[in-house]
């Protein structure tokens, strides 16, 4: 199997397991990895959903070598099928799950890897770690919404400036830029992302979920949908069980044991 999915303490963690090809997607890896998303975001027991990397890499996105025999022949590959049939689909998973989802950067995200990064809702990056928007260095264009998620986060002149030139940004400079959460040294890296994870796997999950919907809803809406919209939410959030346990944890001055209901 191209990938590995581990479940412990709420938290399901999907390793892309291909590191002789720096885990560079294939349609197996790309099936495997949509189905353990889809799945981990319809698992009630599940609360925080960790995407990361076996070895030294991430990413480094599509396997262009699966493609070499056409490309020598001068044949052209049909990479827009294998954006609507792969990634676009993963994409979309990753962003509407209902919980939160991390992505633990051990290395080189490059490509499509790095458009998987960006889609999740934090970035734990090793200091070892790089983006790379590499589609120009191959006469192509950012894709599996990479651009779309840059120019949300850097704005649209950053963004072009990232894409066009496909330098890529260390964890430090992805720091800088705001692109990931925290950086930690390699030695820590795993401990800070497990640790990351287990916190918001013991956070109020619903909450969570509702948030995510504010945020991606902002980037678009008007003022008014936007306040529409958080009356909604705000009185689905109100009749959980832990908004019940967040009040009653304050007013006990205790800390809340959320379970995510």
């Amino acid at each position: 199997m191209p990938l590995r999915y581990e479940v412990s303490n709420g938290t399901a963690v999907v390793i892309l397991d291909r590191p002789e090809v720096l885990n560079a997607f294939d349609d197996e890896l790309g099936q495997a990895a949509l189905q353990a998303v889809e799945k981990a975001a319809g698992d009630d027991g599940v609360r925080c959903i960790v995407i990361t990397g076996e070895g030294r890499a991430f990413s480094s996105g599509e396997d262009l070598g699966a493609l070499a025999d056409g490309y020598q022949r001068g044949e052209a590959a049909p990479l827009g099928n294998v954006l609507v049939d792969r990634y676009n689909p993963l994409i979309r998973a990753v962003t509407s799950a209902p919980k939160p989802v991390v992505a633990a950067v051990n290395g080189v995200a490059a490509g499509a890897g790095a458009s998987l990064a960006l889609a999740c809702d934090f970035r734990i990056a090793s200091e070892k770690a790089k983006l790379v928007l590499a589609f120009i260095k191959v006469g192509l264009v950012p894709d599996s919404g990479g651009i779309w998620f840059l120019t949300k986060m850097v704005g649209a002149a950053k963004a072009w400036e990232l894409a066009a030139l496909g330098e890529p940004i260390s964890a430090d400079e992805a720091l800088r830029l705001n692109l990931v959460t925290r950086v930690a040294p390699v030695d820590e890296f795993e401990e800070s992302w497990r640790s990351f994870a287990g916190e918001l796997a013991s956070g109020p999950t619903r909450a969570f979920a509702l948030t995510k919907r504010l945020a991606r809803s902002a980037m678009e809406s008007s003022l008014d949908a936007q306040l529409d919209l958080e009356g909604e939410l705000q009185a689905e959030a109100g009749r959980t069980r832990d908004h019940l346990e967040g009040v009653q944890a304050f007013l006990g001055k205790r800390a809340p044991k959320f379970e995510g209901g």
